[in-house]
């Protein structure tokens, strides 16, 4: 038999075969009652370096993951090997010390992370869980607190069978599950403490109209997987496994059902969201949804309740083009840039907020990319 690399029928009948991993089952896998997820970068190469203030505080053990370097490990085998191991060496060990300092918090479809730290402190050690989980780092900004990861793939979607176990490794040059997803992380500073948000973008892989080959579109975020990784964080952390099991058993069964409304205003007199719900939760919720989005973030200041942001408008009609071989070498820039732009959060009341768009000054937005912008944010607020 002979395997080449990714054929269109091999990768179509590859993807009919896979069972898509739902947050049911990511958190299934966290409990110990089904396989992990074992991610692979796409991109190779050295992760991004960390900023000199923080290369000391990287080399701190306590932070060192119990699976490192095991790949795909479950949380069910980990567990089995840490009961096959002398009970005195699981006491005298300072690799993994319990932090009592985390919590797991849930609202709806949200989950994040309050940490008794400061975000100086923990941001290098989120920055080793991501390579930790076999990711490279394609950016992060310390100032901002937020890290993106490159596109890596969950290669135990990609199911056990004879051919697989028979070849070894070779295969893993051959099968590929045609899903990808890449993360983002991002830190609040909040009364003295750190809170934690992770969401991912997810793509996959379908054949085009006429069937000659394939392409990859945009698929739908699902909230159990960034659980799953905010649950794996809290263990890299320090958390206990059985603590943090039982912390995130807790969060399931303690979800608010209370329905988040979100009004869209887009027409030429006022382009807003109109939420039923104070300021805390609705700063909170649209930071996820501007991170779900894809926005690139600069700056945000909850004390006025403005995210900084860059946006560039694909459907303004301003046309869009790269430069072609002279222009590079005379460093020509895009005709269009990205704007500089301001989300704005603010309080109607104990039970009411509004966002809107404003430009660089502040001004209030009401045209067509500010319209656009509500309705992305939206979209991917979370329920």
């Amino acid at each position: 038999m002979n395997f080449t690399r990714k054929p269109a029928a091999l990768t179509l009948a590859a993807g009919l075969s896979l069972t898509l991993l739902s947050g049911c089952s990511a958190l299934n896998e966290f409990m110990g009652k089904e396989e992990s997820v074992d991610y692979k970068s796409t991109v190779t190469g050295d992760p991004l370096s960390i900023p000199p203030d923080l290369t000391q505080a990287n080399q701190d053990a306590r932070f060192q993951s119990p699976l490192s370097g095991q790949g795909g490990l479950s949380y069910s085998q980990y567990a089995q090997a840490q009961e096959a191991k002398p009970a005195v060496g699981r006491v005298q060990s300072n690799v993994l010390p319990e932090q009592d300092g985390i919590q797991v918090m849930r609202d709806g479809d949200l989950r994040w992370l309050v940490v008794d730290k400061a975000a100086e402190e923990i941001y290098p050690h989120i920055l080793e869980f991501w390579t930790n989980q076999g990711f490279t780092l394609h950016s992060e900004d310390p100032r901002a607190g937020v890290m993106l990861t490159d596109w890596a793939e969950n290669r135990a979607k990609i199911p056990d069978s004879w051919i697989r176990s028979l070849l070894g490794s070779v295969v893993d040059q051959v099968f590929d599950s045609g899903e990808r997803e890449r993360f983002r992380t991002r830190l609040e500073r909040v009364n003295g403490k750190t809170e934690i948000y992770i969401s991912h973008q997810h793509m996959y892989e379908t054949p085009t109209t006429d069937g000659a080959a394939f392409k990859w579109v945009h698929g739908k975020e699902d909230p159990g997987l960034n659980a799953v990784m905010l649950a794996r964080l809290m263990v890299f952390l320090g958390t206990d496994l059985e603590q943090a099991q039982a912390q995130v058993a807790q969060a399931e069964a303690t979800k608010d059902d209370t329905p988040a409304l979100i009004q869209v205003q887009d027409d030429a007199s006022q382009r807003q969201l109109v939420l039923n719900e104070g300021f805390d939760r609705a700063w909170r919720r649209v930071g996820v949804g501007i991170d779900s989005a894809g926005f690139s973030v600069e700056d945000r200041d909850r004390s006025t309740g403005e995210y900084y942001i860059r946006y560039l408008d694909a459907d303004s009609g301003e046309k869009i083009e790269q430069p072609n071989i002279i222009g590079r070498l005379f460093r020509a820039r895009n005709t269009a840039e990205a704007q500089r732009l301001r989300i704005s959060v603010s309080a109607q009341g104990a039970n009411a907020s509004v966002v809107r768009v404003l430009d660089e000054n502040g001004q209030v937005l009401n045209t067509p990319t500010a319209g656009r912008i509500i309705n992305v944010l939206s979209t991917n607020m979370p329920q």
